[in-house]
């Protein structure tokens, strides 16, 4: 069995986590545990999808079935990363700031920080690209 079609999204959502994760903590000048999850530089989603599309074209070649179906849930999944859930913390953004006008103050504040901009969508692509390359180079 081929594990490098496990092992690749694995170490893609690795690289983009840790990635994301050092980015945040210099923007916030400090360690960034709290900003961990949904949206931020770069997207993990995109980066797993990506990973797994590149290395099926890679072993496959891009006629292959495989690639076909990689590369249609890649676009469900970046897709839904820009549009569906990008709303989704624009709404709670909105919601936020209407609890704070009202001083209707829940225990928790709805996490406004969900979905992707195109580039930062595009940067984790980028990264499941360089990931997905790596594994395919020491063919693992």
């Amino acid at each position: 069995m081929d594990l490098s079609y496990a092992l690749t999204p694995f170490l893609a959502w690795l690289a983009a986590g840790t990635l994301k994760f050092i980015i945040n903590s210099v923007k916030s000048g400090q360690w960034a545990f709290g900003l961990i999850g949904y949206g931020g530089l770069p997207s993990t989603h995109s980066a797993i999808v990506s990973s797994t599309v590149t290395l099926v074209a890679l072993r496959e070649g891009i006629d292959h079935p495989a690639f076909a179906v990689a590369v249609t849930f890649a676009f469900v999944v970046m897709l839904d990363a820009n549009s569906l859930r990008r709303q989704v913390g624009k709404h709670a953004e909105a919601i936020n700031r209407l609890a704070d006008k009202l001083k209707c103050y829940e225990k928790k504040r709805l996490r406004e920080r969900m979905g992707h901009t195109k580039l930062e969508i595009s940067i984790g692509v980028l990264v499941g690209i360089g990931v997905a390359a790596l594994v395919y180079l020491w063919r693992v």
